[in-house]
């Protein structure tokens, strides 16, 4: 038999157990929404082609309409029934897929994805997901729509509590698969004239990525093409406050590596994202160690230094946008 915990009304299942695969797909077939993990976060899934599922997924993450979803894949073979693929995305595909890297194609015209998860564009962001939601994805035999497992702008989640505790109400199911490996979203690229463009860093790396060819990365005043790319996001209830060398009093501290910043001492918690200062460490950290600091009720989250090279411009990414100004941003 599956081992069933409830959490806030959702039931929670460990992703070892023998059925769970089954009864996902199967919710998913229903219209339901299933919460499961990825190596990048906990993905909220429903499928793909139904508008109203799609819907639900809006509703439950308090999500403006006019940010576009993730169509996850099991395959090269049904991402090329969705979108088209030059040359170059599709190397970038064999190289990266399954993994946490998310392309956007021109949308095929006959593609049976809902308007919904394309925000009305022309082009879908696809991905190819390793483990259990893969095998999810196969099993049901379509595209999963799946954003991160949070309300919208709130922290990530990166482990079952997390999710419940968050959308646990509006899910019909929770696939516990323990943290993800790589804790911090895919990193979403569009090939235009050759060029491989940025439109939000994640799990692969610039330096990965220019093995491919050049890299570039869309400005700052780019229209929203993918997730991910509103200036508000990922943010916890305590403010943020990036790059310090002082912590003040009732602030907690979200440090990194072996030094300390001045007032340390004063700090009402801290969470170090990595003792050793490893970036990949600190990006799978980073999303839990948020989540901690701001359970104490501090004035603001303080934030050592973290470089900007490798996963760090990723970490540095969802900081500056957890740091970003909320008020009339209409998703928090």
């Amino acid at each position: 038999m599956m081992t069933v915990s409830t959490i806030a009304s959702a039931p929670i299942v460990k992703a070892d157990s023998p059925d769970c695969v089954v009864r996902a797909a199967a919710m998913l077939d229903e219209g339901r929404l299933v919460a499961l993990p990825t190596e990048t976060v906990y993905g909220l899934a429903a499928d793909a082609q139904n508008g109203e599922a799609v819907a639900a997924i809006f509703a439950a993450k308090g999500r403006p309409s006019f940010n576009p979803l993730i169509a996850h894949v099991d395959g090269l073979a049904m991402a090329e029934r969705l979108c088209r693929f030059d040359p170059l995305s599709r190397e970038l595909a064999g190289a990266f897929w399954p993994g946490a890297l998310t392309l956007v194609l021109p949308k095929r015209d006959n593609a049976p994805i809902h308007d919904l998860v394309t925000a009305g564009q022309p082009t879908l962001a696809v991905r190819q997901p390793r483990g259990i939601a893969a095998q999810v994805i196969a099993e049901l035999g379509r595209p999963l729509a799946a954003p991160s497992a949070n309300r919208s702008g709130r922290i990530t989640g990166t482990d079952a509590q997390a999710v419940a505790d968050d959308l646990g109400g509006s899910v019909a199911l929770i696939i516990d698969g323990g943290a993800p490996a790589i804790g911090v979203e895919s990193t979403i690229v569009k090939v235009e004239a050759g060029v491989i463009t940025i439109l939000r860093p994640g799990g692969v790396t610039a330096e990965e990525l220019a093995n491919f060819g050049a890299v570039g990365r869309a400005g700052g005043g780019a229209a929203i093409q993918a997730p991910g790319m509103l200036a508000s996001h990922y943010a916890p209830n305590a403010a943020i406050r990036l790059d310090i060398d002082e912590v003040r009093e009732g602030e907690a501290l979200l440090a990194f590596g072996p030094d300390r910043a001045s007032g340390f001492e004063r700090a009402v918690a801290v969470e170090n994202l990595s003792e050793a200062g490893d970036l990949r460490q600190a990006a799978a950290r980073l999303f839990a160690a948020m989540r901690a600091l701001d359970g104490y009720g501090a004035t603001a989250i303080a934030v050592e230094p973290i470089p900007a090279e490798g996963l760090g411009e990723a970490i540095r990414d969802r900081l500056s946008r957890a740091a970003a100004p909320r008020d009339g941003d209409g998703i928090a």
